[in-house]
Parts: structure tokens; sequence; C-alpha cells
């Protein structure tokens, strides 16, 4: 099993506004609402995917 101590942050950069509504879901899943706004989040396939789906609203922040 994987070190469940990994983390990723994620920072929205994009707005939501004339998005389909699965991709304003997904970042609502991700703690994400307002532009700017960061989350912090546990690292796993489920959430890397989530990120993936919306990666032209959002940016890993490195730590």
């Amino acid at each position: 099993m994987a070190n469940s101590t990994n983390t990723v942050t994620v920072e929205q950069t994009g707005s939501p506004i004339r998005r389909p509504e699965a991709q304003r879901a997904t970042l609502i899943g991700l703690g994400l609402n307002k532009l700017g706004r960061r989350s912090t989040l546990e690292d796993t396939p489920a959430v890397r995917g989530m990120i993936y789906k919306v990666r032209h609203l959002v940016r890993v922040v490195e730590a």
C-alpha cells in the first residue's frame, strides 16, 4: 500500500463560467470554487484523475 502522507496542492486559475457541469462539479470535488483558491489533497490516483479532467482550470503548486 502506498504512503498516505503524500499530498498535492492545486490552485484554481480558470473560471468555471461557460464550462460543462461535470467540470464545475470536479472543481467543487477538489475543494475549489473561486479563482486563486488553493486546496491540499491526498495524492491518490482518483485525485490525479480529477486534476487531469480540469487541467486547463487549475495548476499544481510545488511545496
